[in-house]
């Protein structure tokens, strides 16, 4: 990166950040509301409209006038707004399914699905669990880099303020897509898209009868969430087209995953599983995998053999390097 996009970084994240700050006093709120309503206000230029004193109105107006739109390019917002989000996170103290999936990671599931996708002239992508819209918009600009694509994107989110965070995103970064404002698990008529991509959220599901409609389903109790939205997002799959997800590395290993590996069976070809490095982690119990799956049909068959293996350290570069290479070869002779 260089050092003119770190100081754009910077300089947008201040303006973020200052604005937020002055109405997070005015208003003796939570820094993520006042956030929302900065990122909201920054396009308009005007903070006349939130609410705050004639002087704290003005202070804003004064910060948002040194934003001008054409100065940045979409990836240098989305960094911004990823670091006021961490902010937020940080000084709110919020709960985790709020976390933003790391750029390293979200780095190398793009670079996974460019190399899928690299003969393609138009992909559609969905993201079932988008919360801040962070790694979206994230492989969206790195497809647009890597391979001159636009994709085509839909995402759905239930929580108000991540959803709200999301849209206010997309927007500043001049990316058009279509947002539902919904719980994906109560069947959204979402597209049916190339590839879904998603950070999946981890647990149980609290609401057992929207859960019924799906093979996945646990026949006691509540169900696991992530099994939920993976079926769902392979029914908004094309024929042949991917599911690329971030899941827990002992997701095979479960009671319940009889249940996906049989709803899976003859519909679902399991591709890859790759875990990320341990050192990420608090403990191997909450190490991730990105887990990549294909629906049958089309020219689509069962990879030999299945991608498995574990990422070497990120600091690694000769080695991480390597890996990728093999990912590459693997995609072109086993996979493709």
């Amino acid at each position: 990166m260089s050092v003119l996009t770190e100081e754009q970084i910077e300089r947008f994240f201040n303006i973020l950040n200052e604005s937020s700050e002055i109405i997070q006093k005015a208003k003796d709120q939570s820094y993520l509301d006042s956030l929302i309503e900065t990122l909201d206000a920054v396009q308009d230029g005007d903070g006349r409209h939130l609410g705050l004193t004639a002087s704290d109105a003005q202070k804003v107006t004064n910060i948002y006038a040194k934003f001008n739109r054409d100065d940045y390019d979409a990836e240098t917002l989305r960094k911004s707004i990823q670091m006021a989000i961490l902010k937020a996170i940080r000084l709110d103290k919020i709960q985790a399914n709020y976390q933003i999936t790391p750029d390293t990671i979200a780095n190398v599931i793009g670079y996974i699905v460019a190399g899928i996708f690299n003969d393609k002239k138009q992909i559609s992508l969905l993201d079932p669990a988008m919360g801040t819209g962070n790694l979206l918009t994230a492989i969206y600009n790195q497809l647009d880099r890597s391979l001159g694509v636009k994709p085509t994107v839909s995402g759905i989110e239930n929580d108000d303020a991540m959803f709200e965070l999301a849209a206010s995103s997309f927007e500043i970064q001049h990316i058009h897509a279509e947002l539902f404002h919904e719980d994906a698990i109560q069947n959204v008529l979402a597209p049916v898209v190339d590839a879904v991509i998603s950070d999946l959220p981890i647990g149980y599901y609290p609401i057992d009868a929207n859960a019924k409609g799906f093979n996945t389903h646990s026949e006691t109790g509540h169900s696991y969430v992530h099994h939920l939205l993976i079926e769902y997002s392979m029914n908004h799959v094309k024929k042949g087209g991917f599911g690329f997800f971030l899941v827990p590395s002992q997701l095979f290993q479960t009671e319940e995953a009889k249940q996906l590996l049989k709803w899976m069976q003859g519909r679902i070809y399991l591709q890859g599983l790759l875990n990320l490095p341990g050192e990420l982690f608090e403990n191997k119990a909450a190490q991730k995998a990105i887990l990549i799956l294909q629906n049958t049909g089309e020219n689509a068959k069962q990879s030999n053999p299945v991608m498995l293996g574990e990422f070497p350290s990120f600091k690694d570069q000769t080695a991480f390097k390597k890996f990728l290479t093999e990912i590459d070869d693997w995609q072109q002779r086993d996979l493709l």
